[in-house]
Formats: C-alpha cells, structure tokens, sequence
C-alpha cells in the first residue's frame, strides 16, 4: 500500500530468475498473478507483456541517440537460425544501450531474438540479451536493449549481431558505409563506419539486410 504506483516502477524483469526465485517471488509483495507473470516471462519466448519496467536504468548522461544506416525498407527477410551481422567502428568513445530491429511484413508479430556486441578481433562478446519484441507489422524499427551500457572505444571493430526466430520481416536497403550523427545542442559529430563481417551472417552486408539502427549515448 505504502508503494502504490511506485512498485511498477521495479525492475524485476531485469533480475535473473535465481534472484527474484529466491527474494521477490517469496516476500509477499506480489499477487500470485503477477509472480506468475514474471515466472513466464523468465521462462519462454516470446515474452509475455508485464507490467514492470523492463528497460534498464541508463547509467549515463546526456540524451540518447540513434543512427540508421539504411535509406529505403523493403520486404522481405527471412530466418534460418543465422545471425545477422554487420562491423563498425566509431570515432570516439560511445555506449552503445541497443538496437532497432525489423519486424514482420504479416502483421503484428512476437519476435525471440538474441543481441549481441562482440570485440571483432579478440571474437569477445562484450555484451548480450536473450529477449523478445513485439512488432505491428509497420516498416518502423523496434528497439530492442542491451541489459547494460556496452563500451565501444574509438577506431575498434566491433560485431554487431542478432539472432532472430519468428516470421519474414522487412530489410533496409541503400545503405551506407558511413553515417554521422550531429548533436542538437553541441554540434558534436560521432561517425559510424559499416563494413561487411564475413562468414555466417544471413546476408546483412553494408548495402542492405538487418541491423538497421544502433541506440547510443556519447
């Protein structure tokens, strides 16, 4: 009672299912059919809606921002349990908090999918998220989040990739090799510079495919 509207504001779905197993889930501060809820949405995919804030707090100042590296959506991409993939690298320091995904050409849709940022040369996975997203069967993205800022340091290669299972989707097209973004305020430049990754990746490549959006603070 004391907690009111401010208990929403928890983020249980960000525990493991160890930890809320062991506190949350006993301490009777949950109706049975919301520890339900959290239960399921640890446990299978897609993830069930909860009325808990998933999102994880940004640790970081400033505004967040986002880059598209496509100029045009098509129809359609498929998934075969490959990841797409594309590398990049940044001309300063960033913390990359995730990104915007395709969804579904069929309408609305849940989609399992695994993000993940890897270090390219050393092949390190600096950070990763097993989750869902939900699409409305628009050529929008959906953003889907990392559960920790992930450090991405000047004139490095990194991986980005994600593993999505569910139905053919839209794909960007025209894409480009280099993208900037300006800041509003300051007038600061980040630049982002696209390069093909080798090997297994679905066939995202620079020109066109997945991964159209990074989600970022400087």
């Amino acid at each position: 009672k004391v907690l009111g509207k401010a208990l929403s504001l928890i983020r249980f779905p960000l525990m493991t299912i160890e930890e809320f197993a062991a506190g949350p889930a006993q301490s009777g501060i949950l109706v049975d059919r919301e520890v339900v809820s959290l239960f399921l949405h640890f446990t299978v995919n897609p993830k069930p809606r909860v009325e808990f804030i998933d999102r994880p707090r940004c640790c970081l100042r400033g505004k967040e921002c986002s880059i598209n590296r496509f100029q045009q959506v098509e129809s359609r991409w498929g998934y075969s349990g490959t990841s797409d993939r594309i590398r990049f690298s940044v001309n300063k320091r960033i913390f990359v908090v995730g990104f915007g995904l395709y969804g579904s050409i069929h309408g609305p849709t849940d989609y399992q999918v695994n993000i993940q940022i890897i270090h390219t040369d050393s092949n390190t996975v600096l950070g990763q998220n097993d989750t869902g997203f939900s699409c409305d069967g628009s050529a929008s993205t959906f953003r889907v989040m990392f559960k920790e800022p992930v450090e991405v340091l000047p004139n490095v290669n990194y991986t980005a990739c994600a593993t999505l299972k569910g139905p053919d989707s839209h794909y960007g097209t025209k894409g480009l090799r280099k993208v900037t973004h300006e800041s509003p305020t300051t007038g600061a430049k980040t630049c982002f510079t696209f390069c093909y990754a080798a090997g297994n990746n679905n066939g995202t490549s620079v020109e066109d495919g997945q991964i159209p959006e990074v989600i970022f603070y400087t």
